[in-house]
This record gives structure tokens, C-alpha cells and sequence, in this order.
């Protein structure tokens, strides 16, 4: 797989987040080499706690397959997932994870906690981290610096 590739077209996402105000978190899900879903954060756009990018794409790509389950996808995310993100990776079977940037406050795959590896959950996630971090964490940076 292209990580670059997909990395750079999950920013494309959290820059469209970022244009609407939103934290600036992208994620595209890739199955079989094609992008199957994309979106960025909408929080603020549905006053929906729960639509973080992550949970967005695993929506969409759950509707097209018509299956709950994702075993064959791998989940390109600008920031390391929250709690809530990475227990919904485990619980739709996805096969792996890339990430961007970590996330020493809220993040559930490696900096507060490791959701995804925990051998005593029902799925193992393969994760891959730091793909495009300078990228992904600039973006972030400037969109809390332009907000204070």
C-alpha cells in the first residue's frame, strides 16, 4: 500500500475540516487498494459528538459493503484515535490502522492507551504510526494558534 498516498488524501479531509472550523482531522478507509471512504471531522456540522472522522468512515463503508465487518480495510487517520474511534476499529474487525500525528491528551493506540493491540480484546488491529506526522501535526498546530 501507497501509506504517502493515502495519507496525503485523509489531510485533503482534515483540510476541508479545518475550511469549516472543525479540528483539522481527516481519514480515508482503503479496501482493496481503493479509497472506500473518506470524510473529516463534523462535530460542529451535525452537533454530533460522535462524528469524529474515524467513526464517519467506518459508516459509510459499513453502508457500501453492507457488512458491520471491515476485516480487509486499513483506516488512514490524520491523528492518533480517541477511545471511542479505536474501540469502533476493533469492533468493526478492520485489519490496520495508519496514523499521522500522536496525541498525548486523548490518544487510544499508543500515547494514553492501546485499545487496538490489547490481546485481551476480541481483534487485533495492525497499526502503523508516524506516516506524514510533520504534516498532520502542522495542521493541527496552526488551527488551535489561528483560534487563540
Amino acid at each position: 500500500m501507497d501509506h504517502l498516498y493515502y495519507m496525503g488524501e485523509a489531510l485533503k479531509e482534515a483540510e476541508k475540516a479545518a475550511s469549516n472550523m472543525e479540528v483539522p482531522i481527516g481519514a480515508v478507509l482503503v479496501i482493496e487498494n481503493e479509497i472506500a471512504a473518506r470524510d473529516h471531522n463534523r462535530r460542529e456540522e451535525l452537533n454530533d459528538p460522535t462524528a469524529h472522522a474515524e467513526i464517519l468512515v467506518l459508516k459509510q463503508a459499513s453502508r457500501i459493503k453492507k457488512s458491520w465487518r471491515l476485516s480487509e480495510a486499513t483506516l488512514y487517520v490524520t491523528l492518533e484515535p480517541c477511545p471511542m474511534c479505536a474501540g469502533a476499529m476493533v469492533q468493526a474487525r478492520i485489519e490496520s490502522l495508519v496514523y499521522g500525528a500522536s496525541d498525548p491528551k486523548a490518544g487510544a493506540v499508543h500515547s494514553l492507551y492501546s485499545i487496538p493491540t490489547d490481546k485481551r480484546l476480541n481483534h487485533y488491529v495492525k497499526v502503523k504510526e508516524g506516516v506524514m506526522e510533520k504534516e498532520c501535526s502542522a495542521l493541527l498546530k496552526e488551527f488551535f494558534r489561528l483560534r487563540r
